[in-house]
């Protein structure tokens, strides 16, 4: 997939959004109406004037409590689609892959595996494992990301998926994270192109490296878990997201921003969903 109107030799800006956990009509998460949380999250965007030229949604578009699987993914491609961006989705633990792939396989924002942007290619990599919260990459995909970096034609590379492929802190999320994050990178360390790796699966922010490639997690747009907790424990902060400026020599800047108040309904004490 390669998209047109967006020429090289100027930056990017990239939204990633992450863990909607929509439910198609309404429906509650820790206590939060996560449809509303959704609109107010969007509603800032519209708000702060900042221009974005691609979307990224790194996973659990909906959740699975939803009655109607197909139905809860085709609301969900009406309000990705509302933010007017092209972009891509990948599929979450909480995601149902068979039924975005039908949903998402048309349309300005598509399930697909990469694509070209002005001066960057993005991969994205199915992590999850059928019935089952943590994550893992097939060799058959470690095999198919590095021949698609091998055909890269000099572009800048960034590449996105659900689960976190380093420990970002919480003990019993890093449980569930991706059990096989060495292979991931002994991929990514044989093509000098990959800038940087962007995941959801956390519900919280994180910044680090892997020799020169940036690793960034985005805060959810309902629920986040709390920084450095050892067991599942709601962080009493506002939703948010996180936007990224890709320039064409491979520099990245990056933020994330979060409204203003905690979504309605916020049960701090929950021990799980």
């Amino acid at each position: 997939m390669q998209l047109t109107g967006l020429p090289r030799g100027r930056p990017l800006r990239v939204l990633q959004i992450t863990d909607t956990h929509l439910y198609g009509d309404s429906g509650q998460l820790a206590g939060v109406d996560t449809e509303a949380a959704w609109e107010a999250v969007v509603a800032a965007l519209r708000g702060n004037g900042r221009r974005c030229d691609l979307l990224l949604h790194t996973g659990d578009v909906i959740h699975d409590g939803a009655m109607d699987i197909d139905a809860a993914y085709c609301a969900a491609r009406r309000q990705l689609q509302g933010l007017g961006l092209p972009g891509l989705v990948l599929p979450g633990n909480h995601d149902d892959a068979g039924a975005m792939e039908r949903v998402f396989h048309t349309g300005p924002v598509r399930l697909v595996g990469h694509m070209v942007a002005g001066d960057w290619l993005f991969i994205t990599l199915d992590s999850t494992v059928p019935g089952a919260t943590h994550g893992h990459l097939s060799p058959a995909q470690l095999q198919w990301l590095d021949d698609c970096l091998g055909a890269n034609d000099g572009r800048q590379v960034l590449v996105g998926l659900h689960h976190q492929p380093v420990p970002v802190g919480c003990k019993w999320i890093d449980r569930i994270g991706l059990d096989n994050g060495r292979d991931l990178f002994s991929v990514l360390d044989r093509h000098d192109a990959v800038r940087a790796v962007v995941w959801g699966h956390v519900h919280q922010e994180f910044e680090g490296w892997h020799g020169g490639i940036r690793l960034l997690a985005s805060p959810s747009t309902c629920v986040q878990f709390h920084p450095g907790s050892p067991t599942f424990r709601i962080d009493p902060r506002p939703p948010g997201y996180r936007w990224l400026e890709l320039h064409p020599d491979g520099g990245l800047r990056t933020g994330v921003e979060r409204l203003a108040e905690l979504p309605a309904g916020l049960d701090v004490g929950i021990a799980g969903y």
